[in-house]
């Protein structure tokens, strides 16, 4: 009902927007970030996953779906991957009745599963898609983000989805599968998105480039390639940085590595920097020794920043068994 009033509502402001001059809506479209304007719409557009593809294209045929569970690195289309499939799945007018999207890491408490969760979980599945295709008899419960999940909070999702499995199916994302307790992982379709391969990131960025009419250069591109290691988002939103900063210019290497820095002042990730340094220290000239024991040291900072650890103590306590190898070969 509150779909309908909704849809009614919208009509009859429309004759309204039609007298404006279209300018706020074309501002609307700019402002977009180019992350969200070039998310995958429909399963063919996204890449180098094709075994999650190809268990979600049967499901669209008719087949049924899962529970699941992606894990793997940031950037590499799982979130979108599975919001394309539910647009197909459902359409453009059940959509959003279908379909709810938690980021579990803001809303990751026991009372968030009893409430929304359960809630959109018990509701019963109604209406029909318009363009006269089949419609899935479930809905969808997206939980991005499921590894910040307290424990509590579930083991009180195993058993909503016991109980819910006739109307409802679950996809759990996160970034480290070994914090999601076994209970669930056990109920779900496990799938490892890899992180995307240069060639594939090379012709989505040149892609963009196109489309946004942007002048660039083959060592800007590939710098952009380098700095983002596989996760696709990160590499576009440099882009876009680039793009805006160097508004009459092209985007060359040396306007990328400015912008993707590696300086904890300067307010720049202290995980980036960790990755930049491990490539340094490898190229370097150190033995087989001092390489093992500093990214030995890297591996363990990692960990505590994961963790929630200090960012500057680490990048000091790092930075010091750096030094102390340094020095051994001098």
């Amino acid at each position: 009902m509150q779909a309908f009033l909704k849809g009614t509502s919208t009509q009859a402001t429309r004759p309204l927007k039609e007298k404006g001059t279209g300018t706020s809506g074309e501002k609307k479209q700019k402002s977009v970030p180019w992350v969200e304007k070039y998310r995958p719409k429909c399963m063919e557009d996204v890449v180098f996953q094709e075994e999650v593809v190809a268990v979600l294209k049967k499901t669209i045929e008719g087949a049924d779906l899962p529970n699941l569970l992606f894990y793997g690195p940031p950037g590499t289309g799982k979130t979108s991957t599975i919001l394309a499939a539910a647009r197909e799945l459902y359409g453009p007018e059940l959509y959003r009745q279908r379909v709810l999207e938690l980021n579990a890491s803001d809303e990751r408490g026991i009372q968030v599963v009893r409430e929304k969760v359960k809630r959109f979980a018990q509701l019963t599945v109604a209406g029909h898609r318009t363009d006269g295709k089949p419609c899935p008899p479930f809905k969808i419960i997206i939980l991005d983000e499921a590894d910040s999940m307290t424990n509590a909070a579930q083991a009180a999702l195993r058993r909503t989805m016991e109980k819910e499995s006739r109307t409802t199916r679950f996809c759990l994302i996160c970034n480290y599968v070994s914090r999601i307790i076994e209970p669930l992982t056990s109920r779900c379709s496990k799938f490892r998105f890899k992180p995307l391969a240069n060639q594939v990131q090379e012709e989505r960025l040149l892609d963009i480039c196109d489309k946004e009419n942007l002048k660039y250069s083959k060592e800007g591109i590939a710098a952009l390639v380098k700095v983002s290691e596989g996760d696709l988002r990160k590499a576009i939103t440099f882009l876009q940085s680039a793009a805006r900063l160097n508004t009459d210019n092209e985007i060359t290497e040396s306007a990328v590595i400015e912008i993707a820095g590696n300086m904890v002042d300067e307010g720049y990730a202290a995980t980036q920097i960790i990755n930049q340094l491990h490539e340094a220290i490898i190229e370097e000239e150190l033995n087989d020794k001092q390489k093992s024991a500093i990214t030995e040291k890297m591996a363990v900072v990692d960990k505590c920043l994961v963790d929630g650890a200090d960012e500057y103590l680490q990048m000091l306590s790092m930075c010091s068994v750096i030094m102390q190898q340094a020095t051994l070969s001098n």
